[in-house]
Parts: C-alpha cells; structure tokens; sequence
C-alpha cells in the first residue's frame, strides 16, 4: 500500500503537468496576442517544465506580434532552469525559421547558464545555419571556450576545417574568428 501512494502522486503530477502543457498550447494558438503575452508572463510565476521551451519555439516561428515575440525572447533569456537545457538543445537542431533559431541560440548565452559541454553541438550549428545564427553560436562558443579542453577545442576545429571550402564569403570571417577563439 506504501508503493501505491507515491505512484499514485507521480502519475498525478505528471496527468498535471500534461495538462498544463496542453492548456498552454491552446492559449499560446489564440489570435489574441494580449491574451498570449499575458500566458508567457505567467510561465515566469510557475516552475519550469518539460516541452514548455518546444511550445514557446513553435510559437515564436508562427506568430507575428512583436509583443509575442519579445515575451518569448524575455522569457528565454531570464530562462536559468540547467534542467531544460536538453530540450533547448533539441528545439535549436530542430528545422526552425532562423529568427527563432537564432532566439534560441542567443538565450542560450544571456541566460548566464554554462553550456560548454554543447559546444560541439553549437558548431555544428554555427555551420548549418545562416549567418546570424552562427554569430549567436559564436558566441556561445567563445563565452564556454575558457571552460572547454584541449581535446574538444582541437574537435571543433577539425569540424570547421571540413567545413571551410564549403562556407559562403560571408561566413568565412566568422570561422576564421571562431578558430581564433578555439587556439587560446
């Protein structure tokens, strides 16, 4: 009968937790960006939860309201919950429009939290998105890079070296840069 109880709690926290995320995923779709940039502040009132960061993505790409977007980049950026990095990480390796990859990138850094151990993940996508994206990862990169070994640093390198004859005019400062940064 013990057992039973904190199950029970689990699955009870859990229904609740998916409820919220449903309740916001429908509030998040209204037409009403008053009604919408009021259900993001209010997110800053509740403890963070899993798919929340997907959710606030998803809207970001779809809405054009400048004051939902600006409740959202507020949002990301004053984000400090390390347990919702994962899911951050999965929504910027996701086929996002590039302003909201780069939203997402860019909180990464202002958010204050430490992200070097993605830092191969941010040069894969310093590489596979457009310019203003990779100087968002750029920049994550070179915030962590005092953190990171000489092992990583020489793997990051290596990837950007198999990827320079193929970088635009426009990105091959950035790399040169980025590879700057890795040397020290």
């Amino acid at each position: 009968m013990t057992l039973f109880l904190p199950l029970q709690s689990i699955h009870r926290k859990m229904v609740s937790k998916q409820k919220r995320l449903n309740e916001l995923a429908l509030l998040l779709q209204r037409p009403d960006a008053v009604i919408v940039t009021q259900a993001i502040e209010l997110l800053r009132e509740e403890e963070p939860f899993n798919g929340v960061i997907g959710l606030l993505a998803d809207c970001y790409d779809s809405n054009k309201s400048t004051s939902v977007t600006k409740a959202i980049e507020g949002f990301m950026n004053d984000m400090k919950e390390k347990s919702l990095q994962p899911e951050l990480m999965s929504e910027i390796r996701k086929n996002h429009k590039p302003a909201t990859k780069g939203m997402l990138v860019a909180s990464c850094w202002q958010s204050g939290i430490d992200y070097s151990e993605y830092c191969l993940d941010f040069a894969e996508a310093f590489l596979n998105n457009e310019y203003m994206v990779a100087i968002e990862c750029l920049t994550v990169i070179e915030e962590s890079s005092g953190k990171l070994d000489q092992k990583t640093k020489k793997e990051i390198i290596k990837l950007i070296d198999g990827f320079s004859d193929l970088a635009t005019d426009e990105k091959k400062p950035l790399i040169n840069e980025l590879k700057l940064i890795l040397s020290v």
